[in-house]
């Protein structure tokens, strides 16, 4: 346990290969290194800053080592504002690095705004950036983490703020909010104010994302009111379970006498209440059915096992619930994916209420008809943001598209298809219109050989700017053939519009614009956290400066990596896994 407490304590990019002990921490930075001879001010720069990357990326106090390694080496353990000075000094470079990344890219940039609380109820802002880099590599950075009046004219205002001091008010492409009344103001009063420098694409247009981490789980709280006595049944058996050593031994005993179960498999409590820990807390007690319907032979205090009947509808509800918790996963994982991803699977979950309406299983069609109303409140033709990236995808376009809304409802599908073509030639218009204003050579269509457009085009809207060919690059990527699945399930599109960058200069830029849009307010965390964030009370204590840099830098250096693999499973977990 102590060789596995150090290593953790160091960010990825500096832990070892091989674990560190307590006495080799302790021999590298003992006292006697001092005495040898070696310069003060050369051991600080090299400790201070292997100390303060560790603070930074596991986001420990500034104080956290005086309570395990001061008493060791108290004679050289720098005062915490030395670790202060040094955090905001590589804030303060990390800035420098990415304003100027910021101004050198040709791409715009996407936001998304999220709201913290903190012990004493102040508010805090975080606006964080989603583009494309120079190397067409997915990035996301936090621009700013700071107190704010939780007005919707003053978090306006300060937005404003925070883009003109990154020099990126007129290269913004989206911004994603969740759907609150307020947030709804704040994006119609920014939008306004981004408008007025020219600073948006066709009108704002496409400048208000939903967030579908609220989304999803909204419907899904939703529709697991219906099933909420079951639901309960399951939590309720395993925390009796968890409740005691006693019982847990009971139910190991219980296990073994059953037989044929994984016990390797963890048994989930969804303690979070979010799609992901419930999903999962059904599962996992499914697996273990037979036990806790043999556990009252055992244990004759358990009385909450689940009806045939109900156990049933359990299995109903996990399938019904395993598209959304894949959605949920995907939303909620360390890595950031481009938006051409999240088209399929928005669709996949309406697939499912779709179909749920129709079953037989009056509590499912129950559970289905809240959520689609739901669903579509936020969602109806999933928000043309998406269809777009889809259509970036050389994998789906537009064939996917129509397959995806045909399945759906044939009678509106060829409606939708043209209104996710007209946003997109009108977009792709403005690409082209800019760069022929930065002075990229072009030869103007022969208008004898020019394509039809879409009925739903208004003439001379998209008299655009094509190639010798006689099409637009647009036309040229439409008519190519789809990349087959099969053979390109893992590709990174990103890298396919670099690769295919000459031949596409100005919709591989648009491309980049519309895979980098975030479909969610939401960090990356294990578990959907709604609304406010917490803050831990040490962070209640810091200055905002303070505050602002840490959170800043920690994304910039370690974009909040967790440290996969090294959970502290809970006593259950452990006793399970015995031999």
């Amino acid at each position: 346990m102590a060789s596995l407490y150090h290593r953790r304590l160091l960010p990825a990019n500096l832990r070892p290969s091989s674990p560190i002990s307590h006495a080799e921490v302790i021999e590298e930075i003992s006292p006697e290194i001092m005495e040898s001879g070696d310069d003060l001010g050369q051991f600080d720069s090299k400790f201070v800053r292997m100390w303060a990357s560790i603070i930074i990326a596991n986001d420990y106090p500034f104080d956290f080592f005086e309570d395990w390694l001061l008493r060791k080496v108290a004679k050289v353990m720098p005062p915490i504002n030395v670790f202060k000075a040094h955090v905001f000094d590589l804030y303060l470079k990390e800035k420098l690095k990415l304003k100027q990344e910021f101004a050198t890219i040709p791409n715009r940039i996407s936001l998304t705004l999220d709201l913290w609380e903190s012990c004493t109820t102040e508010t805090y802002i975080c606006l964080t950036a989603h583009f494309v880099d120079a190397d067409w590599k997915l990035n996301s950075k936090v621009l700013k983490f700071c107190v704010v009046d939780p007005t919707a004219d003053e978090i306006c205002e300060r937005i404003v703020e925070f883009l003109s001091d990154w020099g990126i008010e007129k290269k913004i492409f989206s911004l994603t909010l969740d759907d609150s009344f307020d947030n709804d103001i704040v994006q119609e009063k920014l939008k306004t104010q981004l408008g007025l420098q020219n600073g948006l694409l066709c009108d704002g247009e496409f400048f208000h994302v939903h967030c579908f981490a609220r989304v999803l789980k909204l419907i899904v709280d939703e529709g697991l009111k219906v099933v909420s006595v079951v639901v309960c049944k399951i939590r309720r058996s395993i925390l009796f379970v968890r409740g005691s050593k006693s019982r847990r031994e009971t139910f190991k005993e219980c296990v073994e006498k059953v037989g044929g179960v994984d016990s390797s498999v963890r048994l989930h409590l969804d303690m979070s209440m979010s799609v992901n820990s419930t999903y999962l807390m059904l599962e996992s007690a499914l697996k273990y059915r037979g036990v806790f319907e043999s556990l009252h032979l055992y244990d004759d205090k358990y009385d909450l096992c689940p009806s045939v009947e109900e156990w049933k509808r359990v299995e109903k509800i996990c399938s019904f619930l395993l598209p959304l918790w894949e959605t949920a996963t995907m939303i909620n994982c360390t890595a950031h994916h481009t938006s051409n991803l999240y088209f399929l699977q928005v669709w996949k979950v309406q697939c499912v209420l779709v179909e749920s309406l129709g079953g037989e299983d009056e509590v499912i069609k129950r559970m289905a008809e809240r959520m689609m109303s739901k669903f579509e409140k936020y969602w109806d033709e999933y928000s043309v943001i998406l269809a777009l990236g889809a259509v970036l995808d050389p994998r789906m376009k537009v064939s996917t598209l129509a397959d995806c809304y045909s399945k759906l409802d044939a009678s509106t599908c060829e409606r939708k298809l043209q209104n996710v073509k007209s946003k997109l030639y009108m977009l792709f218009d403005k690409y082209s219109s800019q760069s022929t204003l930065s002075g990229v050579q072009r030869t103007i269509l022969d208008q004898s050989s020019s394509m039809p457009l879409p009925k739903s085009l208004s003439h001379g809207l998209f008299d655009q700017l094509v190639t010798e060919t006689g099409k637009s690059q647009l036309d040229i990527y439409l008519d190519e053939s789809n990349l087959d699945f099969c053979f390109h399930e893992d590709m990174d599109v990103l890298q396919w519009w670099k690769s295919n960058n000459d031949r596409f200069p100005d919709l591989s830029i648009l491309a980049c614009d519309l895979l980098s849009v975030s479909i969610t307010t939401v960090a990356s965390t294990r578990d959907f956290c709604m609304g406010y964030r917490i803050f831990n009370k040490y962070k209640d204590c810091m200055l905002p400066m303070n505050m602002d840099a840490r959170m800043c830098t920690r994304s910039w250096l370690y974009n909040f990596v967790a440290f996969d693999g090294e959970d502290d499973d809970d006593d259950f977990e452990e006793m399970m896994n015995e031999n």
